[in-house]
């Protein structure tokens, strides 16, 4: 919709400019009426819902607003007779006004008006967030001292009764909490409490209940960048890396968790109330998918996990003798689903990070693993729905799947392997390949 108000709006000023070049006359007056109407346009568009009103179109009503209020004056003062004719000043006016147009419209086009992945549960879906602090830690990030918070948002099931299975979610290295926002929704609509979290200073930007705004790290933002790079750490340095963010999401995760399970024995907030704390799952996408495994190998409480495109970074060791990763030799044993994009799937093989996550890797034997060809990393979240060319920039191009075939894929996926293994409904057997 952006893109293509662009073009017609473009179309728009050098037709007209070019109109009035050609007759040389201004026609100040039909161009000030033409903006009334196409701020009335405006109007109706996003009353009848045909534009949904959001953060993208308020650049665009602003710019319109001003001109039709501007055009309104101009006729009721009737100004437009007196001024004369210039060339340069309406080719000046006509670049600057396509410049106001192209930054105007820039969030709709970077931030395009998209149809939401379906939901099929039955249940109607609410959200709450909340930051939670956690009094056992100092904020590594700063130097004031302060102790270390982690901004939450819930999906659960709105005005149902009873109580459902818990499922964390932790976002990518870049990411933030609403990452995989169609997820969350599906999985609630079918009868689950979703929690995702927000890893303060991993997280590209996060909001606290009191309005405070974090954003990402530039350190850690540095580090993530370099890993890809070759030269820059060594095999043991990167190891260390692992080991500290790791540290940090886990720990993040672990604090959530026993926080949600304290009040859901003693809080009346009815987001706790609908928690069954026996059934906990844990998922994530990258970073946030690493974390998920290496919860599952550390709570006795886990009782499935589901990582999308990570590497199993619990399950590596460094051997400065060999100087490289090799695969831990404890089995793994809490049910774990594996899905991939072709980022991720071309390396299993050929990457030592990813050892661990190899086919053959007997410790996960009973594991489910699927791969989306000609997906890539961001196909596995909503990112390439809110924004395409955000996505295909910082993923290197455009995947070779339908975004929305996708997502609801693996919408769906999730939800009968939870359903499967925290429900006990139905038979989970994915094919190898989507």
């Amino acid at each position: 919709m952006g893109t293509l108000l662009l073009c017609i709006a473009l179309i728009f000023e050098v037709t007209f400019a070019i109109y009035c070049i050609v007759t040389k006359k201004n026609y100040k007056k039909i161009k000030n009426w033409l903006r009334i109407a196409i701020f009335i346009a405006f109007a109706i568009l996003t009353l009848s819902s045909v534009i949904m009103w959001s953060f993208r179109w308020v650049l665009l009503a602003t710019l319109l607003f001003l001109l039709a209020a501007t055009g309104t004056v101009a006729l009721i003062r009737n100004k437009t007779k007196t001024q004369k004719y210039k060339t340069s000043s309406i080719v000046w006016k006509s670049i600057f006004m396509i410049v106001i147009l192209v930054l105007a419209l820039t969030p709709a086009i970077v931030f395009p008006q998209h149809p939401s992945p379906k939901v099929t549960g039955k249940y109607e879906v609410a959200t709450a967030a909340y930051t939670y602090m956690d009094k056992k830690r100092v904020e590594e990030f700063s130097d004031k001292g302060q102790n270390r918070f982690v901004n939450v948002e819930f999906w659960y099931p709105k005005n149902a009764h009873g109580t459902y299975p818990l499922l964390v979610f932790s976002h990518g290295a870049y990411g933030i909490k609403a990452s995989n926002t169609s997820t969350y929704t599906e999985l609630a609509s079918h009868g689950y409490v979703v929690v995702s979290i927000d890893h303060p200073y991993h997280s590209f930007y996060t909001a606290s209940a009191d309005g405070t705004k974090t954003f990402i790290n530039t350190d850690y933002n540095r580090e993530v960048s370099n890993i890809n790079k070759e030269g820059i750490y060594t095999n043991e340095e990167l190891y260390g890396l692992i080991q500290k963010w790791m540290k940090l999401r886990t720990d993040d995760m672990n604090f959530v968790i026993d926080t949600i399970l304290k009040k859901a024995k003693s809080d009346n907030d009815s987001v706790y109330q609908k928690i069954n704390t026996e059934k906990i799952g844990v998922f994530g996408h990258s970073m946030g998918g690493a974390a998920s495994v290496w919860l599952g190998r550390v709570r006795n409480d886990i009782d499935a996990v589901v990582n999308i495109d990570a590497p199993f970074f619990s399950e590596l060791l460094y051997k400065k003798d060999i100087d490289d990763f090799v695969a831990s030799k404890k089995p793994y044993n809490i049910p774990l689903f594996n899905i991939y994009s072709d980022d991720v799937w071309k390396q299993l093989g050929s990457n030592s990070t990813y050892v661990a996550n190899k086919l053959d890797n007997q410790n996960f034997k009973e594991a489910y693993t699927i791969h989306f060809q000609g997906a890539k990393h961001l196909s596995l979240t909503d990112l390439p729905l809110f924004s395409p060319l955000l996505a295909n920039s910082l993923q290197g191009g455009k995947a070779d799947i339908n975004k929305y075939y996708c997502i609801e894929t693996e919408n769906e996926l999730i939800l009968k392997f939870f359903d499967y293994e925290l429900k006990g409904i139905g038979h989970f057997a994915p094919k190898e390949n989507y």
